[in-house]
């Protein structure tokens, strides 16, 4: 996928780019929360890769209490 598609944009890579978008602070603590798999993200080699548009819908979810 290249990088001027419109899906890019819904694209975070690296942890602190994670942790600014979900309003976290210390990204060690992000760190753990994605090793834990609290938020939803994966890996593309070693780099740590989440959507914004599933971080949203997740934290969303959690608010309103749907697990």
């Amino acid at each position: 996928m290249s990088d001027d598609s419109p899906l890019s944009d819904d694209i975070l890579r690296g942890v602190p780019a994670i942790s600014k978008f979900v309003g976290d602070d210390d990204e060690r603590r992000t760190y753990y929360r994605l090793e834990k798999g609290y938020i939803p993200a994966g890996k593309e080699g070693s780099t740590w890769v989440a959507s914004k548009s599933r971080l949203r819908q997740h934290y969303a979810d959690l608010t309103r209490g749907a697990f």
